[in-house]
């Protein structure tokens, strides 16, 4: 999955804070012994390599999604109470093959983890519908939520890669490191909002893979717009 997971965990945060659990302008306080030792993806521990600040919880959330922060995305999880609670929300949407265990702190300290952490692609379609037609979130932080996934500048040659220019996607891609010539994971779920106002829902998830960077998003891109052209002819 990789930061796939964050989507889920997004929501689950802003579930929270609709139920009154805290406010999105609450803020989290950011401290030395949160920072990432190794290297690590985080323009809040590049902003604040000290750490000891503290940063509101919609400021957390949109790093989460938009930069794919891996430390705001840590404190968020312990904000929310860890895996379980993101994996019990996602449950109780009767969305089926969504397994969360480890979060980015251990994924770094052991890479070998990264496999306890999986979604089925049907269940990672399940999500992105949900927030399509029937959002269990409110209109409000269903906007914003997808507005940030809109405002990604990562995995922008996945999905959106082959599409025609100016097609909004709203997406959350996940990718691992690459070693010994193996990539574990390289994946890309979205929602494409199609030329009649339809959105379509894609996960693609490869993994193990041998291939080059390139090869690996063109693959999700000939995937999403083989996606595109039958949805477009469709009507």
């Amino acid at each position: 999955m990789q930061s796939v997971f964050k989507l889920p965990l997004a929501m689950a945060v802003l579930h929270l804070a609709e139920q009154g659990a805290f406010t999105l302008d609450q803020p989290v306080h950011f401290a030395a012994s949160d920072r990432f030792e190794m290297r690590t993806l985080s323009p809040l521990q590049d902003r604040y390599p000290q750490g000891e600040v503290a940063v509101p919880i919609r400021e957390l959330t949109r790093l989460t999604i938009v930069e794919s922060d891996n430390v705001a995305s840590e404190l968020l999880l312990k904000l929310v109470g860890g895996p379980r609670v993101v994996n019990d929300y996602i449950a109780s949407l009767n969305v089926k093959g969504f397994h969360l265990l480890d979060g980015e702190l251990s994924l770094h300290r052991n890479p070998d983890l990264q496999y306890r952490n999986w979604f089925e692609p049907d269940g990672a379609v399940q999500v992105l519908r949900l927030l399509a037609d029937r959002s269990p979130l409110s209109r409000k932080d269903t906007d914003l939520l997808l507005g940030w996934m809109g405002q990604t500048p990562r995995g922008a040659s996945r999905i959106a890669g082959a599409l025609p220019r100016r097609t909004i996607v709203m997406h959350k891609p996940g990718s691992s490191g690459t070693e010994e010539g193996r990539t574990a994971a390289w994946n890309d779920i979205g929602l494409i909002n199609l030329p009649d106002g339809r959105k379509m829902a894609v996960a693609v998830f490869i993994t193990n893979s041998t291939a080059d960077e390139q090869t690996r998003d063109a693959v999700i891109a000939r995937i999403s717009k083989a996606l595109w052209d039958v949805a477009v002819s469709s009507r």
